[in-house]
């Protein structure tokens, strides 16, 4: 069986940070996915869809330091469900994504602080925290010229998380 989600969204708000008693951390953000279609009548539609992400311990430090309102984000992490009762007695329930790694998509030097530990689409392997194994495969642009767009355009495609 498998539980796993794959999001790539913008951050609705910067991360809320909290610190328990034990001493982890966890931080709680939102993200918005876009989907665009036509309808009946042949016009544009976009429809934009909330999530709501958790993140927990060092992931939880990273997204403190370098997530802001606004960023392009790409979160992979599991499906969840709570239940409980608030003030007032009502049972409620939530849908939550708790994410094990996210990257930032925002190209760097477009509006966030610098050393903020994001590389652009690509950040370095410094940057990366969650599932081990995930290495961003940069291409350099001193590419041989024997080297076709044909086969440049297979490896760039290769990299791509869906």
């Amino acid at each position: 069986m498998v539980n796993r989600v794959i999001l790539i969204g913008n951050l609705g708000k910067d991360p809320e940070v909290r610190r328990l008693e034990n001493g982890a951390m966890v931080a709680k953000f939102s993200i918005a996915t876009n989907e665009n279609y036509k309808d009946r009548s042949g016009e544009w539609q976009q429809q934009t869809e909330w999530h709501d992400i958790v993140v927990w311990r060092t992931l939880a430090e990273r997204a403190e330091t370098t997530l802001k309102k606004g960023m392009a984000i790409y979160i992979e992490g599991k499906l969840t469900h709570r239940s409980w009762q608030d003030q007032e007695g009502n049972n409620r329930k939530t849908t939550e994504v708790v994410a094990s790694y996210f990257r930032i998509l925002t190209p760097a030097g477009s509006g966030r602080k610098e050393n903020s530990g994001g590389g652009g689409y690509f950040p370095s392997e410094d940057n990366e925290t969650g599932i081990a194994g995930n290495n961003a495969d940069t291409t350099s642009d001193t590419t041989s010229d024997t080297t076709s767009d044909v086969t440049k355009d297979a490896a760039a495609d290769d990299d791509l998380p869906f």
